[in-house]
């Protein structure tokens, strides 16, 4: 028996960005504790696919199929979800997009999609279902930062400002709804083995400074994440508040 603590069972919980990698390594995780995960993304066969598959596990999972820069879209889909479904209990805005251009060839119009992806995304979200939140006096929001939060890498400027952004704005967040039974904080993935990755995991050259820059000596598996998520989540961080929780091998601990 899983300590009540971590204990999800019944609890709506809202990933953006789920079909697949990261997002969808956390619903597994968070249906896995009980909770009835709701999926998020914009293809809708790869979305329909996700929930079968956790479905098929024996899991309580159902899709939403919007797009995390649309704000009409997202307040019908979350006024959708907290009908349909139940109230939400927790939300991880985890949806983003990946451009690698160096900042001297960056395109105004990259700089936007990124933004508006990984930033204002988050915002307009986080928002949308902080507001039904806020009145019940409870809930959980988790954003997914990253370890770009931090630090920097040549070709990556626009996502490192956004996610930088997403750091500070968490905080932001928790001063402003903790007073109200909110807790909002972060995750900071470091370099895992995932879709949007593929290209860096395929590089001998990137893989191996990868595996001698992390302590760890190793990229992260996506199932890795899941008890941060599941921490985060539950009860077991209710005096846990504007906070980033880096999940990245060691690798900010070490120059």
């Amino acid at each position: 028996m899983s300590h009540p603590l971590f204990d999800l069972a019944g609890r709506v919980v809202l990933l953006t960005g789920s079909s697949r990698g990261l997002g969808l390594a956390m619903a597994r995780g968070l249906a896995q504790a009980g909770a009835r995960v709701v999926l998020n993304g914009r293809d809708p066969a790869a979305l329909d696919a996700a929930v079968a598959a956790l479905r098929a596990e024996g899991h309580d999972a159902s899709a939403a199929l919007f797009d995390v820069t649309d704000e009409a879209g997202i307040e019908a889909a979350v006024e959708a979800i907290e009908t349909q479904t139940g109230p939400i209990a927790a939300l991880f805005n985890n949806a983003g997009i990946q451009r690698r251009v160096p900042l001297l060839d960056l395109d105004r119009a990259t700089w936007d999609e990124v933004m508006a992806g990984n930033l204002s995304s988050v915002f307009l979200v986080g928002r949308a279902v902080a507001r039904r939140m806020v009145p019940r006096g409870a809930g959980k929001i988790v954003n997914v930062a990253s370890l770009m939060s931090e630090v920097a890498r040549p070709s990556v400027g626009a996502y490192t400002a956004a996610k930088g952004a997403v750091r500070t704005l968490t905080r932001a967040m928790c001063v402003e709804w903790a007073p109200h039974g909110l807790q909002v904080n972060a995750i900071g993935p470091g370099y895992f083995r995932t879709e949007m990755n593929r290209a860096l995991t395929e590089d001998p050259a990137f893989d191996a400074w990868i595996r001698g820059r992390t302590p760890a000596r190793r990229w992260g598996d996506p199932s890795e994440l899941v008890g941060a998520a599941v921490f985060l989540a539950s009860p077991a961080s209710d005096f846990v508040n504007g906070q980033v929780i880096y999940v990245d091998g060691g690798i900010l601990a070490a120059l």
